[in-house]
């Protein structure tokens, strides 16, 4: 992914954004890892791997006959990532610098995307460039939300100001906040055929136990929102002060996006 597509903020509570995203998702991605038939030995892609958490996944899967490689526009975060993995797991680790774009394709067994189709206008053409790096009989992997069903209880105020910065400013840049709804059109306009199956997870629980995963996706997006003009500081402080609020009590719940999944194996 190139870093002009990715439309929240790249600062270091957005890294941390990121790996709370990625502490509330693994077992709905390690279920569906396991589903899709990860197994010893595969050499997979991790495209717009971030902090590296999935690339772990992959790496406890393939083991040391294996081999995982990340890409990402962020170097610092990849270049992290890669020495925290090779520190930590058996499995060969590589990271590469650059968008999508740039890398070589290689042979790789599994192609793994996860959050990235949604930041595109065409998510359809990143799924064809990556199916292409499929070797047959491997498989293209990607898991992207759809945050439609998000919703807090009881309502308050402060969840039309969150709903209306998110979706406006994916409005306003081209992306997809609705993309996991869409994989299979997507993978049928990329000419890869339907995918072989799919999966839905979600999240339910009270605010505080999200660890702030809302508060902190709000902050990442404010600063795009008030440069379109979709919102205000103003608007900003009692969106804070509203949430933090709600969080301070357990009868509040927030119902995250959905995480939808599709895959799709190249035939032999």
């Amino acid at each position: 992914m190139s870093s002009s597509a990715y439309v929240l903020a790249r600062t270091s509570d957005e890294y941390r954004r990121l790996r709370l995203q990625s502490a509330i998702w693994e077992p709905a991605t390690a279920r569906f890892l396991d589903r899709v038939g990860i197994r010893p030995g595969m050499r997979c892609l991790d495209v717009g791997c971030g902090p590296g958490e999935v690339m772990r996944l992959l790496a406890e899967r393939v083991g040391p006959g294996g081999s995982v490689t990340g890409v990402d526009a962020d170097g610092d975060t990849g270049r992290q990532a890669r020495e925290v993995l090779r520190a930590t797991v058996e499995t060969p680790v590589e990271f590469v610098e650059g968008s999508f774009h740039e890398v070589e394709p290689g042979t790789f067994d599994v192609v793994y995307v996860r959050l990235v189709l949604m930041h595109l206008a065409d998510p359809a053409a990143l799924l064809r460039r990556l199916y292409g790096w499929v070797v047959p009989g491997g498989v293209l992997v990607v898991q992207d939300y759809d945050t439609a069903g998000m919703d807090m209880y009881p309502r308050r105020d402060c969840w039309d100001e969150f709903t209306r910065v998110m979706d406006g400013v994916f409005a306003k840049t081209g992306g997809d906040p609705r993309c996991g709804l869409h994989l299979p059109a997507s993978f049928l306009a990329a000419g890869i055929g339907a995918p072989d199956g799919t999966d839905v997870a979600g999240v339910l629980a009270p605010i505080a136990d999200t660890g702030g995963f809302c508060q902190a996706s709000y902050s990442s997006a404010l600063p795009a929102a008030l440069r379109l003009g979709i919102t205000t500081r103003e608007n900003a402080d009692r969106f804070r002060a509203e949430f933090d609020e709600a969080a301070a009590d357990r009868a509040n719940y927030v119902r995250l996006p959905t995480m939808v999944g599709a895959f799709r194996r190249k035939p032999e």
